[in-house]
């Protein structure tokens, strides 16, 4: 089953750069898009992400949120023939602040679904600022709420089956629990990477400062080790034909190498083309 996948836009956020690239340009501010995903063409329409709470909320990491009547998630959603009530499935890459902070917008008969470890994670203190009590509070009450929430246990399942052209695994980056979504389109296999990668052309096109061949750079918020945010990353460039994480823009994947990138929708057109690398060359 061939699907799609447009990017919904959930506002940007002003953060410190080196918390996107580790130890790139510290203290300066950058600016970086949040982005959501609604997945189209299967049996129903499945939303993953749904981006921060309000723009106050990213004060407690001492960010600036920028969000704005078109970033409400309803009317990101609208723009495809969406309501909220006909979301089957909201799925998390994993539970950070910008990444689950309007799952309470959603009717309790859509199903939330998220790595099993990662709900454990995000209450153990580790990384805490970054789970706000509002949003974990609220899968409590869906833990507690009949058919509301779906665990899967992916670091023992190995990668499970969703639905035709759909599949979720581990990612075994960024946070203990986060979970990569895999999409069979119809150019390709696309996957939905979260925080894994935050800045394509600083970690992996150019990695910063790194030395080694093929090395990417890790971000610099990770809750793992840097082994393995190299390896995660290494797994992506050699397993999708596209890679799409939350805070740039889509890139097209060649040989373990970014080729091109995409805009709001995945397939759709390559706006800007990048050689590929001739290791070869004399």
């Amino acid at each position: 089953m061939a699907l799609e996948i447009k990017i919904l836009d959930y506002g940007d956020i002003e953060l410190e750069a080196s918390f996107l690239v580790l130890g790139r340009d510290c203290g300066r501010t950058r600016r970086v898009p949040t982005y959501g995903f609604l997945i189209l063409g299967g049996p129903w329409p499945v939303v993953v992400d749904t981006g921060y709470r309000h723009n106050q909320i990213m004060e407690s990491l001492g960010m600036r949120g920028l969000q704005f009547h078109e970033n409400m998630i309803e009317n990101q959603l609208a723009r495809h023939g969406v309501r909220m009530g006909d979301v089957r499935y909201v799925m998390h890459t994993h539970l950070h602040i910008d990444h689950a902070g309007k799952d309470e917008l959603f009717p309790m008969n859509t199903t939330v679904l998220v790595n099993r470890r990662e709900l454990e994670y995000s209450v153990s203190g580790l990384m805490h600022p970054q789970y706000p009590a509002p949003d974990i509070k609220h899968l409590i009450d869906r833990l507690h709420t009949r058919d509301a929430l779906r665990f899967e246990d992916l670091e023992l399942s190995g990668m499970i089956e969703l639905f035709p052209g759909c599949y979720l695994e581990a990612a075994g980056a960024h946070t203990e629990g986060s979970m990569n979504v895999h999409v069979d389109t119809a150019e390709g296999r696309a996957i939905i990477c979260g925080d894994v990668i935050y800045d394509f052309n600083d970690q992996i096109v150019t990695p910063f400062h790194e030395l080694h061949a093929n090395e990417p750079r890790t971000t610099g918020n990770h809750g793992v080790s840097k082994r393995e945010e190299k390896a995660a990353i290494k797994k992506l460039l050699a397993t999708g034909k596209f890679l799409l994480p939350v805070h740039d823009k889509p890139a097209k994947i060649a040989h373990g190498q970014v080729v091109g990138r995409m805009d709001m929708a995945v397939p759709g057109p390559v706006v800007q083309s990048l050689p590929a690398r001739n290791w070869f060359a004399a």
